[in-house]
């Protein structure tokens, strides 16, 4: 009897992790509708990412204050998140113009880059597994951005755009290779000050018109993209993706591509290809193929209790 109780107990735990992991995953999916209502308004593309990272850094400054001890650390994920920063420019550039379906595929890359980085800068030897979904993640990139799906004008801005994958694979490798020893928390406010600090020069060179929402609504953007995008969800995930593990968090994550082209249908009217559909089934197959083992990912990196 007790042991049926204690079964109950630790699956209700669970389910709501299973739920959390799903709510974040949406929640960072949601990242194209905030971004493109700033840049309606008239905001630049470095702003709007500025926007998005400065209320994590504020919050959070108090946890990386107690670990500061920690120094070597906490600088490593500062040029980590001036690097995610300042690529992230390149991808609300992009969802200016390009749909964000495409775009959402072109940025779901940053497995290719973190497998090229790790094994470049860290020695990490990528499997024969990460390898073919790697390929199959390149296959998907090409179809999106071929001029079959995009205009060939718009080909330049989806070079651009592959700067936050990029951006976003660096970070993924710093945090497994170097912030491993400071707690979770401490690793989300040192990337996030990280890309205040490196989208900074960018703001403080800028005409308030660029920088500043012209009204209320914009404002509420502004907090609604730093909390339902950023803040928000990290918290969630650190919470809830230990409990259930990298491997059924990846996959769960992947809901954060199909939330992209949903957003593109029902909130900008954009039609969905078979190209750019049979694009994000290869980068679900990708996803579901690496993590059909256990793997690291930023998920679990973020959210592991650090190494004694």
């Amino acid at each position: 009897m007790k042991q049926q109780t204690s079964v109950r107990q630790n699956a209700t735990p669970y389910a709501l992790a299973v739920i959390g992991v799903l709510f974040a995953s949406i929640c960072f999916g949601l990242v194209p509708y905030f971004s493109r209502g700033l840049t309606d308004q008239g905001l630049a593309p470095y702003a709007v990412a500025f926007y998005r990272y400065i209320l994590a850094a504020i919050v959070l400054l108090p946890a990386l204050l107690m670990h500061r001890s920690k120094w070597r650390e906490i600088l490593w994920g500062v040029i980590a998140g001036a690097v995610m920063g300042l690529g992230w420019v390149g991808y609300v550039t992009a969802l200016e113009t390009v749909p964000a379906s495409t775009v959402g595929v072109l940025y779901m890359t940053y497995p290719v880059f973190t497998i090229a980085i790790a094994w470049m800068l860290f020695g990490d030897q990528p499997t024969r597994r990460s390898l073919v979904a790697a390929g199959l993640i390149v296959i998907a990139a090409i179809i999106a951005g071929s001029p079959a799906s995009v205009p060939p004008n718009q080909v330049p801005i989806l070079i651009i755009s592959l700067a936050a994958p990029f951006g976003f694979g660096f970070g993924i490798c710093v945090l497994v290779h170097r912030l491993s020893r400071i707690v979770p928390l401490a690793r989300i406010a040192s990337v996030s000050l990280g890309s205040v600090i490196g989208l900074a020069p960018l703001i403080f060179s800028s005409d308030a018109g660029e920088i500043l929402p012209k009204s209320g609504n914009g404002w509420l953007l502004v907090v609604g993209f730093g909390l339902v995008t950023a803040l928000v969800p990290q918290l969630i995930y650190t919470v809830c993706s230990p409990i259930i593990g990298a491997t059924r968090t990846a996959v769960i994550g992947s809901i954060e591509l199909p939330t992209m082209f949903a957003v593109g249908v029902l909130a900008f009217g954009e039609v969905i290809t078979v190209a750019q559909a049979f694009a994000c089934a290869l980068v679900l197959g990708a996803i579901a193929l690496t993590q059909s083992r256990s793997t690291r990912t930023v998920t679990t990196v973020i959210s592991k209790e650090p190494e004694r």
